[in-house]
């Protein structure tokens, strides 16, 4: 996993919502005559629109508001932060949304761990200390293994009042060792009101 602050798996936990707006459709028109010069492509170049279209909006605390330009839409943005070990290293990262109301979830979550991460052991939160809490792994990438969680409406509450919130793994060359990741909560109820204000839009 790199250590960038602004590593290229940050963007993978906007995924699902540019899948769910939809993204920008570009269809492909040319004009092909009798002669076979003017009949010939040129070819376009590729890879680099959408380079610039994520940026980093508001800062709350601890919590950096990741967004995506969608043209003539409101920018959706999600709650964005690095989780780092004991040792200070950047192991994983969270992505956070708030849901519409009227479901058993009231937040989802997109957490990446590095590929060397024990499927089945997978991952535990806790927060403050509290009662531990178990998710499943959803899928793996290249860029690493990844769970889409929901959280309650409770659970969210004690987001806001607590401090910090651990996230522990397993790694596959030690599966008799953990890895506890700090998720602090500070900024986490402004962030949380800030994406939830852009939901109600």
């Amino acid at each position: 996993m790199r250590n960038d602050r602004m590593s290229a798996g940050k963007w993978a936990g906007l995924a699902a919502v540019l899948a769910l707006l939809g993204g920008t459709a570009h269809a492909q028109t040319g004009d092909a005559t009798d002669s076979p010069v003017t009949a010939l492509s040129t070819g376009e170049v590729v890879g680099q629109e959408g380079q610039d279209e994520s940026y980093i909006g508001n800062t709350h605390g601890d919590w950096e508001m990741v967004c995506v330009r969608i043209p003539d839409e409101p920018d959706p943005c999600q709650m964005y932060q690095l989780l780092r070990d004991g040792e200070g290293n950047a192991t994983a990262e969270i992505s956070v949304f708030p849901l519409p109301p009227g479901q058993e979830a009231a937040a989802g979550a997109t957490i990446l761990t590095p590929l060397e991460t024990l499927l089945t052991a997978q991952l535990v939160m806790e927060i403050d200390g509290g009662a531990a809490k178990r998710y499943p792994f959803t899928f793996c990438t290249a860029i690493g293994c990844i769970a889409r969680v929901g959280f309650t409406a409770e659970e969210v509450d004690a987001f806001r009042r607590g401090a910090e919130a651990t996230w522990t793994l397993v790694p596959v060359a030690a599966p008799d060792q953990v890895v506890q990741l700090s998720m602090s909560l500070i900024g986490f109820t402004a962030a949380f009101t800030e994406a939830s204000e852009q939901l109600a839009e």
